[in-house]
């Protein structure tokens, strides 16, 4: 008999440098997709971030060819400058009473609009109406609310025929009623947006809360405490940081109702960093104002980020 030889397949070769090559590729993928937006955010964030700081530890930037180290030099001038500590002083009562505001009125409104005690209809009309502050760009209320408070405008006109005042108040231009009215403007504007917030977080309450607590015997004003607010707690502290932080960076509606003024009555850390860079060329201390005002959102953005990772 005649034997069969059988012959063996050569072996294969390794796949392990193939399969490492297809999971690195594999990984990659994602950051392909996001490069634009990385690319974006190092060009218009990062880069100008690392240059303001680097120009706020120099002199003589921008407008010489040569700038010189000035260590921190620029943040004591602007630390002791007293136009700084009137744009603190302002821009904290600015920011907290604008909080408060909103977060009353917000709540208060989106209560109101989930109440049974109204209509469809009726809640309708008021959704639109209560909303359509926030529909406005900043530059149309900024000049509607110039004009109606002008000496000779609608406002005015009212108290006159209500016989509250006499003669015609410049509000905006009076030191002492500047800010506050400024602050109002700004309450206007930004309600809205706490109400819908809210009133998303009042309608994800489950009714059965409301109704465990009747059977207990509480009272609306119970109700209210010990069942809506814990329940809204999450989304007002996350509502009341981004407030602060957007608040706080409030720039297009206080330079186009006052400019900072009357007597810098109405500056904010915004403005006077912007007259620094723009109206006295003094590029190299408005950058250390920059970084400082940096500073204070990171603080704020940092509480936020914190509460978001608690919830």
């Amino acid at each position: 008999m005649t034997s069969l030889t059988v012959e063996k397949p050569p072996p294969a070769e390794p796949e392990a440098p193939t399969r490492t090559k297809k999971s690195v590729a594999r990984r990659l993928i994602p950051f392909g997709y996001l490069s634009p937006t990385i690319v974006l955010i190092v060009v218009l964030m990062v880069v100008p971030i690392i240059m303001v700081i680097s120009y706020s530890f120099r002199d003589n930037v921008i407008v010489q060819e040569n700038s010189v180290f000035a260590g921190f030099a620029n943040y004591t001038d602007v630390l002791t400058d007293p136009d700084f500590v009137a744009a603190l002083k302002n821009t904290f009562i600015f920011i907290t009473v604008s909080m408060v505001a909103h977060l009353l009125l917000g709540l208060g409104f989106a209560m109101m609009l989930n109440s049974g005690m109204l209509s469809g209809v009726t809640k309708a009309i008021f959704r639109v109406v209560y909303v359509l502050p926030w529909l406005f760009t900043i530059a149309v209320i900024a000049v509607i609310w110039r004009l109606l408070l002008d000496p000779s405008g609608v406002i005015n006109y009212v108290l006159q025929t209500l016989g509250i005042i006499q003669d015609g108040v410049n509000w905006l231009g009076d030191p002492g009623s500047a800010l506050w009215v400024v602050t109002f403007v700004n309450i206007w504007s930004g309600y809205p947006f706490f109400m819908i917030s809210l009133l998303a977080g009042l309608q994800g309450i489950p009714g059965e809360l409301y109704e465990a607590a009747s059977v207990d015997g509480a009272n609306p004003w119970q109700k209210f405490w010990n069942v809506t607010i814990p329940q809204l707690r999450p989304v007002i502290i996350s509502m009341a940081v981004l407030d602060l932080i957007w608040t706080s960076q409030q720039f297009a509606l206080i330079w186009m109702m006052t400019g900072g003024g009357p007597l810098n009555s109405t500056e904010m850390l915004s403005t006077f960093t912007y007259k620094l860079a723009f109206s006295e060329y003094e590029f190299a201390t408005a950058s250390a104002s920059a970084v400082i005002v940096l500073l204070l959102t990171m603080i704020l953005a940092f509480f936020y980020v914190r509460q978001q990772r608690e919830r």
